[in-house]
């Protein structure tokens, strides 16, 4: 294990933080129960995880969860790590963030845990890629899946006479004909920098390839190289916008959308329990952007929203087991793919929700690759980088920017 030891000591090294064993964020109350710190990135979860709270509470009475899912939560976290208060329990994304975690050694692994076998494997690999192969060890389940779709209007598409495309000419050809007939094709909510990369991935992962971040790495290719065709498409899809398509945030397009502007709008399936909340007579389909001109060739971008971790050092880890096993079983994760319009990274636990139909094939076939940004280095800021191409729209000079941000993150 010494070699186990050494990784940790520099990976916190490079994080800037010093840990210290023995830290726990949660504690004993005077009459005897023990609260946990549950920890979760996602704002657009907290009434499911109140209702499943409320469930687990019930079931262990001595066990009392205190839900804190604060704005910027990765930067929370992060300050967190640096001052050795890490959650007893967290709920966050499989992306680099997750990867730092795991590296620096302050997450409980896994590895032996029975129920890491109720996982699907490649979601398991997924974040395993993250954290890298010289930390050996799995150090979250994959709880939680999403897809960048595109989400449409049906009612407006049938008014339209549009059907779904299956190729980028086609696509292009349905937002020609939204537009001339006097619709917004695409609601952007780019005042939200993130919001921009949900058309980045797509178009990334289907063009560059999914082993882009790998390659970079390596020195055998750039974003000058592998994202010409990438930026061009993005500069086409904004053309087909709203007016104020950088001064519109995402909480505010949602309901935008739900209220009939627009006739698609490219976001993930966690913006549709949103838009319903505003209106739950909307009826919306999904369908995977269609990058290429061979349907054949293009994927479903899809990747590990939510994982469940630990900390390392709890001082109730049997109790934080406990409520993370409650959170795997079969009914719970169906509870929370159901109320978030998510899918599983359970095994046997499938999402049936209608407005799905138009990404089951890529589930059921495979044809899934994953979000290219969770591989980015952690720091780069690529969807600040993204949205500043928006407004300046400067391919050459945006494209020599990412290969010298990532450059200078991973040379830091």
């Amino acid at each position: 294990m010494m070699f186990k030891k050494v990784t940790k000591g520099m990976a916190v090294f490079a994080l800037g933080a010093t840990i210290l064993a023995g830290c726990s964020s949660g504690g004993e109350d005077a009459d005897g129960k023990v609260t946990l710190e549950l920890f979760s990135n996602k704002a657009e979860s907290i009434d499911t995880y109140k209702g499943l709270i409320t469930e687990f509470e019930k079931q262990n009475p001595d066990i009392k969860i205190k839900l804190d899912a604060p704005p910027e939560a990765e930067t929370v976290l992060k300050t967190r790590l640096t001052k050795n208060d890490m959650p007893d329990i967290m709920s966050i994304a499989g992306n680099a963030t997750y990867g730092e975690l795991g590296r620096a050694g302050v997450l409980h692994d896994f590895t032996d845990s029975k129920i890491l076998k109720t996982v699907q494997p490649s979601y398991v690999d997924m974040v395993g890629r993250l954290v890298g192969t010289e930390e050996e060890g799995v150090f979250g389940l994959p709880y939680a899946t999403n897809a960048n779709t595109v989400i449409y209007n049906k009612q407006k598409f049938e008014e339209l006479g549009l059907e779904v495309p299956k190729t980028w000419d086609e696509f292009i050809a349905v937002l020609d004909k939204a537009k001339a007939a006097g619709e917004i094709p695409i609601y952007f909510t780019l005042k939200d920098a993130w919001t921009g990369m949900i058309a980045w991935n797509s178009l990334g992962a289907n063009i560059a390839g999914e082993d882009f971040a790998e390659k970079k790495n390596a020195g055998k290719t750039t974003f000058v190289e592998s994202y010409d065709e990438v930026a061009d498409k993005m500069q086409t899809l904004i053309q087909y916008g709203h007016k104020d398509n950088l001064g519109v945030a995402y909480g505010d397009g949602n309901n935008a959308f739900a209220s009939g502007k627009g006739v698609m709008y490219i976001q993930g399936n966690w913006a549709i329990p949103e838009i319903l909340k505003a209106n739950p007579d909307m009826e919306l389909g999904v369908f995977p952007m269609p990058v290429n001109n061979d349907p054949a060739q293009n994927k479903l971008v899809s990747g590990v929203d939510v994982l469940l971790t630990m900390s390392e050092d709890t001082e109730h880890e049997e109790e934080a087991m406990k409520f993370i096993e409650f959170m795997m079983s079969k009914d719970t994760a169906k509870r929370y793919i159901d109320e978030q319009k998510a899918f599983s990274a359970i095994q046997d636990v499938f999402q049936e929700d209608l407005v799905f139909e138009g990404i089951k094939t890529n589930f059921e076939t495979g044809a899934i690759t994953s979000f290219p940004d969770h591989y980015y280095p952690a720091g780069m800021g690529a969807e600040n980088l993204v949205q500043e191409f928006f407004i300046e729209q400067k391919k050459d000079a945006f494209l020599k920017k990412l290969d010298k941000e990532w450059e200078k993150v991973q040379n830091r």
